[in-house]
């Protein structure tokens, strides 16, 4: 693949830059992403596609010529990201909130049993993770083995960030690097911790709206936080706040 000149970057994050190529979005991934990595999260792409979410499509994953990484091409959706509108109209966050709630849980309607497992992906993330003491890692593997197993479809990373209003007043979900199937109670404690590291005032909305709306009692989605916050960890993300999550996981019996 060659990128073109006129190329506009779009977003930059620890291990990628995505670009805007006009009619079609490509995400390069620098030398620290495995490749296995590149190409399970087009597998992904492209399983979620063949459910029907709406979602971009995979074109290809091809290196970037002259030693330049790998990248994987997608169709381009377009229209505005979620997160600019409710930054942007302040007085209408908690009707894009609505749709935000709304659209999880049609998420979580599907499934998908190509998907990799929620509970086998948990259980890797949280025994590579350094920096907690072993009696933790054993609690959080206890915890994890004792939650509620389902097979919904879960994004593993569902915040505004990663939806895009379309021109055609849809919404369409973006990233499906960490997609799974498994229960849905644990992906909505992910976006808590998500939305609650920008704004706990927003995360608390979010977590009443959905629990109320998916009848999930709110206990429920607690109990995945010390889990959902190792998996945090494990991404290590550019800019990540150790010292917050580590306090989500040193909870013993979070409720």
């Amino acid at each position: 693949m060659k990128l073109p000149e006129n190329k506009v970057e779009l977003v930059k994050r620890g291990n990628k830059v995505v670009y805007d190529l006009g009619d079609k979005i490509v995400k390069v991934f620098n030398e620290t992403k495995p490749l296995s990595d590149v190409f399970n999260e087009a597998l992904n792409l492209a399983r979620i596609n063949e459910c029907g979410i709406r979602s971009p499509k995979v074109l290809q994953v091809s290196e970037i010529e002259n030693g330049g990484g790998w990248a994987m091409e997608t169709t381009k959706i377009p229209g505005t990201v979620m997160a600019e509108k409710m930054l942007a109209e302040p007085g209408h966050f908690y009707e894009y909130l609505e749709q935000f709630v709304d659209l999880l849980i049609e998420i979580h309607s599907y499934r998908c049993q190509q998907l990799n497992r929620q509970k086998d992906k948990y259980s890797r993330m949280i025994k590579s993770l350094d920096g907690i003491d072993g009696t933790t890692r054993y609690n959080l593997l206890e915890r994890l083995d004792g939650m509620k197993k389902d097979t919904c479809v879960c994004h593993g990373d569902f915040n505004p960030t990663n939806i895009i209003i379309g021109e055609d007043d849809k919404l369409y979900v973006c990233d499906w690097a960490h997609a799974t199937q498994g229960e849905p109670a644990a992906d909505a404690a992910m976006t808590y911790l998500l939305l609650s590291i920008q704004d706990k005032q927003q995360a608390d909305a979010f977590l009443e709206m959905y629990c109320d709306r998916s009848s999930t009692p709110m206990q429920v989605v607690r109990q995945w936080m010390p889990v959902v916050a190792a998996s945090e960890l494990a991404r290590n993300r550019e800019g990540q706040d150790r010292d917050a999550l580590l306090s989500w996981v040193d909870v013993v019996d979070y409720q």
